[in-house]
């Protein structure tokens, strides 16, 4: 069993607040990637279409024969795929690789504003969710204007939003919106990529706690009320990411962590990518 604790979704559907994410993880070796994290208690994971790697995801649930129910299975719409038809097409590739009979959550993956699609996609995924095919709905990488354009336009509000954030970039206003909307926030590159394991701040906190300053900033995640899907390829990294249920960081921890913004990003801008 895991012993991650779960944040209820508006609509009432329990996520694991740490899971394992698999972005630049090979579908060739993805299956045992995901073996490794239900070893070390991981039951979240999650994928996308444009990472190439979701029939890898799906032989590893298969393989490891756990109760569906403790599993929470998370993959996203491409860009290229938004629109109403082309979503739905798009759902039933992965779908498909994944070979589940529901999928736990559905993203559009970026707002993509150049393409001005996300309205009619977010239908798509209204459908896909009043038909069952998916126990919730969600965005990643939308700023607050297309979420508030969202709320207009359609009927089903986003129960979470997936972006890019790190103790660089905390996103306090988005995370505040979120946290007055029901929207749950989870980030993603919650370790900056890995650019800020040998921040001094961060590894002085990780000696005061004996903990390495990835487990500090995972645990720093954990305390903002984030969902947090760190990535690795090793499982001795993905044990290490989920030892992390056994420590608190103070308010003055927490403290310096939060002064080391400034605002850098690892990955794209979400008003000017897709």
């Amino acid at each position: 069993m895991s012993t991650v604790p779960t944040i209820t979704l508006d609509n009432g559907v329990e996520i694991p607040q740490l899971g394992l994410g698999v972005w630049q993880v090979e579908n060739d070796i993805v299956t045992g990637v995901v073996e490794a994290a239900f070893e070390a208690g991981y039951r979240h994971i999650d994928t996308a279409a444009i990472y190439g790697n979701e029939q890898g995801v799906g032989r590893a649930i298969a393989n490891a024969g756990l109760p569906r129910e403790e599993l929470f299975v998370t993959t996203k719409v491409w860009n290229s795929d938004q629109g109403y038809d082309s979503t739905l097409r798009a759902f039933d590739k992965s779908f498909g690789k994944l070979g589940l009979e529901t999928v736990d959550l559905y993203l559009i993956h970026w707002q993509s504003l150049r393409q001005d699609k996300y309205v009619e996609t977010w239908k798509a995924m209204e459908k896909l969710y009043a038909d069952g095919r998916v126990r919730s709905i969600g965005v990643s990488n939308f700023h607050i204007p297309a979420l508030r354009r969202l709320f207009d336009e359609t009927d089903v509000h986003p129960v979470v939003n997936q972006i890019e954030l790190h103790p660089e970039l905390p996103q306090d206003e988005l995370r505040a919106f979120h946290a007055e909307n029901d929207i749950v926030t989870e980030a993603w590159s919650p370790l900056a990529s890995g650019e800020l394991i040998d921040h001094p701040v961060l590894k002085e906190l990780g000696g005061k706690h004996g903990k390495s300053p990835a487990q500090v900033m995972i645990r720093w995640h954990l305390q903002l009320g984030n969902v947090v899907i760190p990535k690795s390829k090793t499982p001795a990294r993905i044990a290490e990411n989920i030892d992390v249920f056994d420590f608190t960081l103070d308010n003055e921890d927490m403290a310096a962590i939060a002064d080391l913004e400034t605002g850098r990003r690892t990955g794209g801008d979400p008003d000017v990518f897709g």
